[in-house]
């Protein structure tokens, strides 16, 4: 209870249910622990490598370096991660206002521990971009679910590793050739956070206005129920959070293509076991909508497409002057229509 955050959520109660929901996984032999993390070990500073070549970008701070981890370890780093996000939050809401119950603590505590508890059992490998800076450099690959994978779809396991490490360590070095990148992200979401209202009335209006757009249809085209929810200003941050990360992604799906032609045998069989395994029923479906994961593949496929188009366009060098400044990233309209960010950067 020493921080902000922790009067917002019982984060003990988070991990608690987290754990629960994720599960174990499959069991991995010690052997075969050993050998993956020698494997990561190895094929993730390859991987930067590789992709330095490829890109032609330039790396600052640290080497990219592996950390192969249980569920309950991801759940307790991604649990750190939120906590820090929503320290200045949590310090708004408590000016002036009683201790917030325990019942309330807990049960946001637990629906964060559900989510991530979700998220745990599915997720290969990540960049934590909020990492401390001693900490910099370092990339998640959840151990069960990485032998699960080769398991289940028969894959070779060190080729598979490498592809995925491919993934991760580009977005690594998106961040660390582009230092200003983290600041800039970091500021979207503080503005963000700094934006929502504390004030019931308010937010009765903003309920009352999404429900007149929804009605009349005069909401942005394609917009979700959540983005109906947000205020002018929340809307202008949402936007640029949608370009700039189908940039992100998408330029990680097509380096980890690209890289992989020539270093990944059976790439096409790894695609394929990956489509298969995000395949699910009705229902999970329904939640994989609710919480971003249907956005997050379509981001992945226009910002790939953005990104081959613009170098094909102009070249790995021109397409890299996205790197450069925020005044370079692509509106969410321009990953749409790479010709116009073209234009206006590289033309």
């Amino acid at each position: 209870m020493g921080s902000p955050s922790a009067h917002l959520a019982d984060w003990g109660t988070a991990l608690q249910v987290g754990r629960r929901v994720a599960g174990p996984g499959i069991p991995v032999p010690a052997v075969e622990r050993a050998r993956m993390r020698e494997d990561f070990a190895e094929l993730v500073p390859h991987a930067e490598d590789l992709i330095k070549e490829h890109t032609g970008m330039q790396v600052h701070g640290f080497r990219s370096r592996a950390w192969v981890m249980a569920r309950s370890e991801w759940i307790r780093a991604n649990l750190n991660g939120l906590q820090r996000l929503l320290e200045p939050l949590a310090a708004r809401l408590a000016i002036g206002r009683p201790e917030r119950a325990d019942f309330k603590r807990k049960a946001m505590g637990a629906q964060a521990g559900a989510l991530l508890g979700y998220v745990g059992k599915r997720v290969l490998g990540q960049y934590d971009v909020f990492l401390p800076p001693d900490d910099e450099g370092l990339l998640y690959f959840v151990g069960p679910n990485v032998a699960e994978v080769e398991r289940r779809y028969g894959l070779p396991a060190r080729d598979f590793r490498l592809w995925i490490s491919i993934q991760e360590v580009t977005h690594r070095v998106q961040f660390g050739a582009a230092p200003w990148l983290k600041g800039y992200l970091a500021g979207l979401v503080d503005t963000y956070l700094g934006s929502i209202s504390l004030d019931s009335r308010e937010l009765m209006d903003q309920i009352r206005h999404a429900i007149d757009e929804a009605r009349s249809g005069a909401g942005p085209r394609g917009a979700g129920g959540i983005f109906l929810l947000l205020n002018p200003q929340q809307r202008e941050i949402f936007v640029k959070m949608q370009g700039m990360m189908s940039l992100l992604e998408g330029h990680a799906s097509y380096v980890m293509n690209e890289v992989a032609r020539d270093h990944v045998s059976d790439v096409d069989r790894m695609r394929r076991a990956l489509a298969a395994r995000r395949r699910r029923s009705g229902a999970e479906r329904m939640f994989q909508k609710a919480i971003g994961f249907e956005q997050k593949i379509l981001q992945y496929d226009a910002g790939e497409r953005f990104v081959r188009d613009v170098v094909e366009a102009v070249g790995m060098d021109g397409f890299n002057r996205v790197w450069r400044s925020a005044e370079h990233l692509p509106s969410l309209d321009e990953v749409g229509s790479p010709s116009r960010w073209v234009e206006r950067v590289s033309g």
